[in-house]
């Protein structure tokens, strides 16, 4: 079930919602929140809601067991196991079958029978929630989250619907106290309300148009591809994940308002970056920030020299990559961008600082898309084809079709809409009004404005119902992570 479907928008929630707000007391609105997340999983996954009660249990099993222990080896050690287990459950159902056939290429060249390994079926989110379930136990060991006691508690933290599916990954010490106790005002209720609206808009309105251009192109077969076709296929495909991903964020971050909670940002207007050092800064936030608290800083960071912080950011974006995928065009996508990190930690953003801002952004954003070519190719050598034909490197046979056919109004209009709109433009509007509130002082004058504001959320909201129940192309990147 995704938040962009009706039966989400016009059914799931709304009930959600009326339960949610019929109860008293914090106890029970959590109980009702973890009922419908736990169904919210089962309506994708089925029994394998089943691998979620699991993560619930261990998680909270040994959140308490590493808070027992008064010796620090042995706390140690069980928070290792507790890790241990957690990855042991995602290579098992993410990269088992990506192992095996690794393994079986060099099996074949040694004159060795393969291994016979039925495909695993991918659990919806299981990248995030065994993330989200790994900081709360080292958190609890290293004492910057006191455990939590409450079974009902930690399995909220754990499967809450609205982050479950694709984050942003929330730290437990940022939502502990608001599991505990929150307060559900109307302003925030409204913000979220908004904010879900806004999400919506880009994932329907935005992203899914610019889709069908990207998996047009990208279906290609190797050699069809014109320059230009090429860039209009890496351009849209640059735009649909961000708006793709974004629009989830906050669908997700609007939901947790409406109940209450408030999610961290997991994004801040990536494409305006100057460096790839600041696009991570902007991008996917919530990993980002992940695995430099509990992977590139444990590691060492950059505290101890050059050597070994360049060793330190290859590892960090070699795991990155494979978070993403089990497939070596994650792995190179991942590494791509480490090498770009290592670049600009040796001199080259001292170098973009100096030649100001569009040279640093045109910088930034050719690195980008290139590296979204790695991202969305299906295997390697499809996606080093598609770069060559992207700079007019290849030898492409008599295409069929060309640029035109894949361009008309509505996706040019789409096109230019997503460029401008991965621009702050929203938050200066917001600056603006709340100027022209001070210029222009008046009740009348604000609710006016606000009427009109209003209003559009609403245009904006029946526009992307419109497009929900009038087309079943719903397609969604980050489920499969």
């Amino acid at each position: 079930m995704v938040f962009s479907s009706p039966i989400f928008i016009f059914l799931f929630l709304p009930l959600v919602l009326l339960v949610y707000f019929l109860l008293k007391g914090t106890a029970r609105k959590n109980l009702c929140l973890l009922v419908f997340s736990l169904l919210f999983y089962f309506w994708g996954e089925t029994y394998l809601v089943l691998l979620m009660l699991l993560s619930i249990g261990l998680n909270y099993f040994f959140g308490i067991q590493i808070d027992k222990q008064k010796d620090g080896k042995r706390k140690k050690q069980v928070l290792l196991m507790g890790v241990a287990i957690n990855l042991l459950i995602l290579i098992s159902f993410k990269y088992a079958n990506f192992i095996v056939d690794n393994l079986n290429t060099i099996l074949v060249q040694l004159s060795f029978s393969p291994i016979h390994l039925k495909s695993i079926h991918l659990p919806i989110g299981i990248s995030f929630f065994t993330f989200q379930s790994m900081s709360y136990i080292i958190d609890v060991y290293r004492n910057t989250n006191k455990v939590s006691r409450s079974l009902t508690n930690v399995a909220l933290y754990i499967s809450l619907f609205p982050q479950l599916i694709a984050g942003p990954i929330v730290r437990y010490h940022d939502v502990a106290g608001q599991i505990i106790d929150r307060n559900i005002k109307v302003e925030l209720f409204a913000a979220g309300a908004k904010r879900f609206i806004i999400g919506l808009a880009k994932k329907v309105l935005i992203a899914n148009t610019v889709a069908r251009v990207a998996d047009h192109i990208f279906d290609l077969p190797i050699g069809e591809h014109t320059i230009a076709v090429a860039w209009l296929g890496a351009v849209a495909y640059s735009l649909q994940i961000y708006f793709d991903f974004s629009g989830y964020s906050d669908m997700a971050i609007g939901l947790g308002n409406m109940f209450g909670f408030k999610f961290p940002e997991n994004f801040n207007y990536p494409y305006i970056s100057k460096s790839i050092k600041e696009f991570w800064r902007r991008w996917h936030i919530s990993l980002s920030s992940w695995f430099r608290d509990y992977l590139y800083i444990p590691l060492g960071g950059n505290r101890i020299n050059a050597s070994r912080t360049y060793f330190n950011l290859i590892t960090v974006f070699f795991l990155t990559g494979l978070w993403h995928g089990a497939s070596w065009s994650f792995v190179v996508w991942g590494l791509y961008h480490g090498f770009f990190l290592i670049l600009e930690r040796i001199g080259l953003e001292r170098a973009l600082n100096k030649v100001g801002f569009f040279v640093g952004n045109a910088y930034a954003l050719v690195v980008v898309i290139i590296g979204w070519v790695f991202f969305r190719a299906d295997n390697f050598p499809y996606a080093w084809s598609y770069l060559k034909a992207m700079f007019g490197l290849d030898n492409p046979s008599k295409e069929k079709f060309n640029f035109a056919y894949y361009m008309d109004n509505e996706i040019a209009l789409t096109l230019i809409a997503g460029i401008v709109l991965s621009m702050p433009l929203f938050f200066k509007l917001k600056t603006l009004r709340a100027k022209l509130f001070n210029v222009i002082p008046g009740t009348i004058f604000q609710m006016s404005l606000n009427g009109l504001i209003t209003v559009l959320y609403i245009v904006l909201f029946i526009w992307s119902v419109i497009y929900i129940s009038s087309d079943t192309y719903n397609p969604f990147i980050y489920f499969r992570f």
